[in-house]
């Protein structure tokens, strides 16, 4: 503790400067929530890479390939398809048609532009969905936290997670969005570092690859995970369609939305892709050491974190260096906040810019304005904390459901919104309500009688509710706007400005 202590609170220290010094530099909501559309490439694509590599990442799915096996490794293609997907096809296009679109800085906004939507209904719909799932969110990222601190720490979970929120709170509420973003840089770089160079160290201290192998319990190599029912198909399935997630996820396209030209957009995709791709392939591999390593773990979500103890830091260590244990715990801490304050800013820019812009007609002084901005982060922040102070929350499980509902309710309405003119604001509304309620039947409603009972959908057959619920999207948002009257001229027009390339870089 001697050495894993002034490290942590070195990071920690780091963070809350950094969101200082952008609390000088932001003078305005668009500076607060979109950074003035100034994220230069490596910043676009670390912070997107950190702020998608969240806590569920080190914790959850690590702790899901421990304790179910590598049937799981499906759900890590899909992560790496999605995530280089996404780049590829919405990135740039969604830049150009934020900007074309009356300059939105937050996804209603977008949508309701898009549209031209005058009464708002689409912009509240997609912002009450938001709210819903990112307050989920944001609270599985807080139990990451707490579980987090209280286990480096020996505190008790509420105080630990009081003390991480806290921090997170600060350094977003004072920064804002290129706060978030700058320091999401610093941990992205921090994450990568650890989840490569801890499997690697790892391997070595073992004994090599083949001894690793020898160790791991004997039905841990199947393709099905054990966890769930049917056969290869649906294990490959529902592991490919979390990919799908990418394409609705807000915190992730705000970044695309906010870099500050289509150059820098080209090159982070490649800095991104590279990242995430990486970071699939170590998940898989710190799992599979993690089952060599412990036969038996109280708690697999910490399976990552007792590895790291275990090699550097604890009683008999293999490799006995607590610096370096240290700075890998530093890693796994980054990958519990970056994805915390991306959610908190993008909540509050949904709460204030919105809802409160949308319902306040008088939106009041620029100085009042970006307080309001700064209360918005503090009130989410508290809602999560509430949810997540219930230490039996499960982390996968709260990060799974925001996930699938992202996915669902704005995956395929914001590829189409960019590559289908013939789309209509009936039809994104039909697509936003179809996929939303879809998860949450597909999760929570029991229809399926089984032997002990009535089950959900989403256990009864295994399938993750996001494939449903995109499918159901697409379905509704086609079915709808081929019902309605085309759309406008303007809009048509709009769409072919917003598709072509730009003329000159900016």
């Amino acid at each position: 503790m001697a050495w894993i202590l002034p490290v942590l609170v070195l990071y920690i220290t780091a963070m809350l400067v950094i969101g200082w010094l952008f609390f000088k530099k932001t003078a305005s909501p668009a500076d607060f929530f979109i950074g003035g559309r100034r994220l230069g490439c490596w910043v676009a694509a670390l912070s997107t890479y950190a702020s998608d590599m969240s806590g569920w990442l080190v914790m959850g799915l690590v702790g899901a390939f421990y304790a179910y096996g590598t049937g799981r490794i499906w759900m890590a293609v899909g992560f790496a398809l999605g995530s280089v997907l996404n780049w590829l096809l919405v990135a740039r296009r969604l830049r150009r048609y934020s900007l074309t679109a009356k300059d939105s800085i937050t996804i209603p906004e977008y949508l309701e532009s898009r549209f031209r939507d005058s009464s708002h209904t689409l912009r509240i719909i997609s912002a009450f969905f938001i709210l819903f799932f990112f307050t989920l969110y944001t609270a599985s990222g807080f139990v990451a936290c707490g579980t987090f601190f209280s286990f480096i720490f020996g505190m008790d979970y509420h105080l630990a997670l009081l003390a991480g929120v806290l921090v997170i709170v600060i350094y977003t509420s004072l920064g804002g969005f290129q706060a978030v973003c700058w320091t999401d840089l610093v941990q992205g770089i921090l994450l990568l570092i650890t989840v490569i160079g801890v499997p690697i160290i790892a391997v070595a201290l073992l004994g090599g690859v083949t001894k690793v192998v020898s160790e791991l319990p004997s039905p841990f190599l199947p393709a099905i995970p054990q966890d769930k029912p049917g056969s290869l198909a649906v294990s490959i399935i529902s592991g490919l369609t979390y990919g799908l997630g990418y394409f609705g996820l807000p915190h992730i396209l705000i970044r695309f939305m906010a870099a500050k030209n289509e150059r820098a957009i080209n090159r982070a995709a490649l800095i991104a892709g590279a990242a995430t791709v990486l970071t699939m392939g170590a998940v898989v591999i710190i799992g599979i050491i993690g089952a060599a390593m412990f036969p038996v773990a109280p708690d697999p979500e910490k399976v990552f974190i007792l590895m790291i103890q275990k090699m550097f830091t604890g009683a008999g260590a293999l490799l006995p260096i607590p610096l370096l244990g240290g700075i890998f715990f530093c890693g796994i801490c980054s990958a519990v906040m970056s994805t915390a304050d991306s959610q908190l800013i993008m909540t509050a820019s949904v709460l204030l810019n919105d809802i409160h812009g949308t319902l306040v007609q008088n939106k009041g002084e620029l100085k009042h304005v970006l307080r309001l901005s700064r209360l918005s982060v503090v009130a989410v922040s508290f809602l999560a904390y509430v949810i997540a102070s219930d230490q039996s929350s499960a982390l996968s499980f709260l990060a799974s459901n925001a996930w699938s509902g992202f996915g669902s309710c704005f995956g395929a309405l914001i590829l189409l919104s960019l590559y289908w003119r013939r789309l209509t604001r009936s039809g994104a509304v039909a697509g936003i309500l179809a996929g939303g309620l879809t998860v949450i039947i597909w999760d929570y409603i029991p229809l399926v009688r089984a032997a002990g009972g009535w089950m959900n959908p989403g256990e009864a057959t295994g399938i993750y509710s996001l494939g449903p619920g995109f499918c159901m999207s697409l379905f509704c948002i086609y079915v709808t706007s081929m019902a309605t009257r085309p759309p406008s001229g303007e809009i048509q027009r709009e769409f072919e400005l917003a598709a072509a390339p730009p003329l000159f870089e900016e």
